[in-house]
């Protein structure tokens, strides 16, 4: 059986037992009817994936994969925060009239910011130079009080830190932005990763791991959605920089099972399990801005019938 099946129905046993419900609080949410959108909630979760073992996809209902990979892409690659760049209807509610979701997601990962840690030398062993051949700006010079330095995005500065210092500590993407929140049709829920780089078995091969730090998670909505999606990442990241994935860590503040979804999980989760899928990176892609969903395969990938109509708290 899939892990990720294992891990899914136990958060969610703990969550149906222990967790604390919320309603007739003073709550955000609603259903699209205007009633409030109550949830019971457990605090804290903290669960592994072992990538380098098997994909945690689950197999009690069909993840849409390539679809999962085109929302990922979105935020981290297009550094989008419009819609109207999206194949989904995932972020319709929050979009204005003109598409856009406000400063949230793809807007924080297209800010630069500016860096007097980073060496030209280093920036063209790791890119090949400043732009690629794709036409994308890794770094940009910069003179600020006297400093020189250069001016990339988080991404790009993680990448570069990744093949130039794999050991650093300090090697995190944000999107939690408290300055611009108030522009943000929505908070960042899935908000920050941080990497550590270690060694394989035989001390020779380098291994990514992750961290994704997560302040909200709706179990039935997105509770897996967000694992393949950082899990892709993760591979990502470790094919373009010669590494192997590793762990993923997946840290959710309040994970929820909102009113109306509890009679659903409790049918989902009593599915049959079957074993995970196998993920691949079918195209030797070298710069992450090349990557398409069609460079991503899930293969063998047996699962049980979809949840139709889901009611989605706004």
């Amino acid at each position: 059986m899939s892990q990720a099946d294992v891990v899914f129905k136990r958060m969610c046993e703990d969550i149906l037992a222990h967790g604390t419900d919320n309603k007739g609080e003073e709550i955000r949410p609603h259903w699209e009817d205007g009633t409030p959108a109550y949830t019971l909630a457990c605090f804290g979760v903290v669960n592994r994936y072992d990538l380098s073992s098997e994909f945690p996809a689950l197999t009690f209902r069909k993840i849409a994969f390539k679809t999962c990979i085109d929302e990922l892409l979105w935020i981290w690659q297009k550094q989008s925060e419009n819609i109207k760049d999206l194949k989904g209807h995932i972020w319709d509610s929050w979009a204005d009239d003109e598409g856009s979701i406000g400063k949230a997601y793809g807007y924080q990962q297209a800010k630069k910011h500016f860096y007097t840690d980073v060496k030209e030398e280093a920036l063209i062993k790791a890119f090949g130079g400043l732009t690629g051949a794709n036409g994308h700006v890794y770094a940009e010079k910069e003179t600020r009080d006297g400093r020189e330095g250069f001016l990339m995005t988080q991404l790009d500065k993680a990448v570069y830190d990744l093949k130039t210092t794999p050991f650093s500590r300090r090697i995190l993407v944000t999107m939690w932005n408290p300055e611009e929140q108030y522009e943000m049709h929505l908070a960042p829920c899935a908000y920050e990763m941080t990497f550590m780089v270690t060694r394989d078995e035989a001390g020779e091969g380098l291994v990514l791991n992750g961290i994704l730090n997560q302040r909200s998670n709706d179990l039935l909505a997105a509770g897996n959605w967000n694992v393949v999606q950082y899990s892709v990442l993760i591979h990502m990241l470790a094919h373009i920089c010669g590494m192997k994935a590793g762990e993923f860590v997946h840290v959710i503040g309040n994970a929820h099972i909102y009113d109306r979804h509890v009679e659903i999980i409790k049918e989902l989760i009593r599915r049959p399990q079957y074993p995970a899928p196998k993920f691949s990176i079918i195209n030797d892609v070298k710069d992450f801005y090349d990557f398409t969903p069609e460079d991503f395969s899930l293969t063998d990938y047996s699962y049980g019938p979809q949840v139709e109509n889901i009611p989605v708290a706004i």
